[in-house]
């Protein structure tokens, strides 16, 4: 079914009870009827593509689910003022999405800043809204940032930083039977970050393990505890042209002097004609080639045709729409439900 963005507006519509009973519909179609909200910590170049990336894979995996999605944004996160003035728009912040109701929420990455998670601007009132999940939803999905954050916050665990930034699409073996799991055996997805959470971190807490990459490390886990809890340190969600356009960022940044060293290019994921061209593009490059250089990364030419993981991204999301309208229905058929609501 076609996903429904919701209005910023906090204003509900005004129903009698008759109203009401038919939006929500018998207690067999509520399970159906899903309310996620896109917490999208990313800056304010990638804002909008996140954006558009979860909707859509988030659409692409609904199938009979009528979802709608509410979208906020951290008040704390660095922003540009016009940046800030377009999202008002159609973004509530973190404290108006109780007034959402939503069933689970999406909590992406963000630009890191501080070497430590605890001293990122946005720390306080992303563990607040964490925090406030664990009652307020039957799921959250973490991916990236969010998910170290959210093992810090919940277990101490602390993420480990990587000799050189992790770029590339990897493959996963599914190494533990789980309904997020469902009609898979392996998994593919991109990765872009410098840190990782240990396996061996993970299990001392509880976590469990279901995706794993010999390259890549503990690609998806989960802990259900107050709340089913799904952790993603890849990104299925990337655009097929996602990882190249990050590439270029980084080589530019080099090139400026900004970052110390250049970056490798991602694994697995450019074929051997953009390779060539690559290196080419590169060869004896150095600050006074930045446009030159631009121009020859050119995203759309280099990267692939399409976006190879897309197929495994939308099994694991279809997987997680499931586990949320499994949860839901389960809380909401109570004898006061049904004697308040009919079914």
């Amino acid at each position: 079914m076609p996903l429904i963005i919701e209005s910023a507006s906090l204003a509900p519509p005004i129903l009698n009870l008759r109203d009401r009973r038919e939006s929500r519909g018998s207690i067999g179609d509520r399970g159906r009827r899903l309310r996620i909200g896109l917490v999208n910590n990313m800056p304010d170049s990638a804002l909008h593509a996140t954006e558009r990336q979860f909707a859509q894979l988030i659409e692409q995996a609904s199938g009979d689910f009528d979802v709608r999605l509410t979208l906020v944004s951290l008040d704390s996160l660095p922003r540009d003022r016009e940046v800030r003035a377009a999202i008002s728009q159609t973004y509530r912040d973190a404290r108006q999405l109780r007034f959402a109701s939503p069933d689970a929420i999406v909590m992406t990455g963000a630009e890191p800043r501080a070497e430590n998670l605890p001293d990122e601007p946005f720390w306080d009132e992303l563990t607040a809204l964490m925090d406030w999940s664990r009652g307020g939803v039957v799921s959250a999905l973490y991916s990236c940032l969010a998910a170290h954050a959210a093992a810090y916050h919940r277990d101490g665990i602390v993420r480990r930083r990587l000799v050189q930034k992790l770029s590339g699409v990897y493959e996963s073996e599914v190494v533990l039977a789980h309904e997020m799991t469902r009609g898979l055996t392996r998994t593919i997805a991109p990765h872009s970050r410098h840190n990782a959470l240990a396996e061996c971190d993970l299990d001392a807490k509880g976590y469990l393990t279901l995706t794993r990459s010999p390259e890549a490390g503990a690609e998806m886990f989960v802990r259900e505890r107050e709340i089913l809890e799904v952790f993603w340190q890849g990104h299925p969600e990337y655009d097929r042209d996602t990882l190249a356009r990050e590439y270029r960022r980084d080589m530019l940044r080099f090139l400026k002097g900004e970052r110390p060293r250049a970056p490798k290019t991602p694994a697995h994921y450019f074929d051997v004609e953009a390779l060539k061209r690559i290196q080419a593009a590169l060869a004896g490059a150095d600050s006074s080639a930045l446009e030159t250089v631009a121009a020859a990364l050119n995203p759309e030419a280099l990267s692939p045709a399409t976006a190879f993981w897309r197929e495994a991204a939308t099994q694991l999301m279809r997987n997680w729409l499931g586990a949320i309208a499994r949860r839901k229905s389960v809380g909401q058929f109570t004898e006061f439900a049904t004697a308040r609501w009919g079914g």
